[in-house]
């Protein structure tokens, strides 16, 4: 049987527990504003995006490799420069004629001493498979790496996620597009294609994010804001 004086708690512990966990709060939101986790709900439309930008600190996102294990991008622990670009899926025609624009400058910018990762809303097992013939040709034997968003961790990570309308949907059903399991019905989310320039210190130093999914940064600038990260 619980007595009265037990009953009521000690005005001493409350006032502890609450300073612990305004403590506790404290340490969680400056990680999050050190590590540069971006705190933007989903958009609801391309056009409403928040994402980051230079002088943010890049976020810790986990995605997958084709076999399917997870990586782990953490800004803290880089041992070299970084240039992560986006894209909707192997379904997307603009997004394999970027990938195949931009093979004429990724052997440079990985000989700049640059790593080059590309996040793709389709499931693992799509993230070569999805792409049109031409571009896996066009891509075969680069030095880059190319990885699974369709948890949509780095999407909301960088701020550039948002919710497809059910139009975009139904016409990728109708195509016939493999989108099972990919981010846009895993979580109802979909990237806007963008590249991050992030340096050796993990922060961001160039940022593109166009909500018209149709324009992409040109091969040529890309490889112009790899040599202006390492100029500074």
């Amino acid at each position: 049987m619980i007595t009265a004086a037990k009953a009521h708690a000690n005005p001493r512990s409350m006032i502890l527990i609450a300073l612990w966990g305004m403590m506790l709060l404290s340490l969680v939101y400056s990680m999050s504003i050190q590590y540069g986790h971006a705190d933007a709900p989903i958009a609801d439309t391309a056009e409403q995006i928040t994402p980051l930008g230079p002088g943010d600190r890049a976020p810790r996102f986990i995605v997958r490799s084709v076999a399917g294990d997870n990586f782990d991008f953490d800004p803290r622990g880089l041992e070299r420069p970084a240039i992560i670009i986006t894209f909707r899926g192997g379904w997307c025609p603009f997004c394999n004629m970027h990938l195949s624009e931009l093979r004429h400058v990724i052997p440079e910018i990985s000989e700049l001493g640059i790593d080059v990762l590309f996040l793709s809303g389709d499931r693992p097992e799509l993230l070569y498979e999805s792409l049109k013939a031409e571009t896996q040709v066009d891509i075969e034997n680069l030095d880059y790496a190319i990885y699974s968003d369709a948890d949509a961790h780095a999407a909301v990570a960088l701020g550039i996620a948002f919710r497809p309308s059910e139009r975009t949907l139904n016409r990728r059903k109708e195509k016939g597009d493999d989108i099972e399991g990919s981010s846009m019905l895993n979580h109802d989310v979909l990237a806007v294609p963008a590249v991050f320039a992030i340096d050796a210190d993990g922060d961001i130093s160039f940022a593109y994010a166009n909500p018209n999914f149709r324009v992409r940064l040109p091969a040529d600038e890309l490889l112009e804001v790899a040599k202006t990260m390492l100029s500074r």
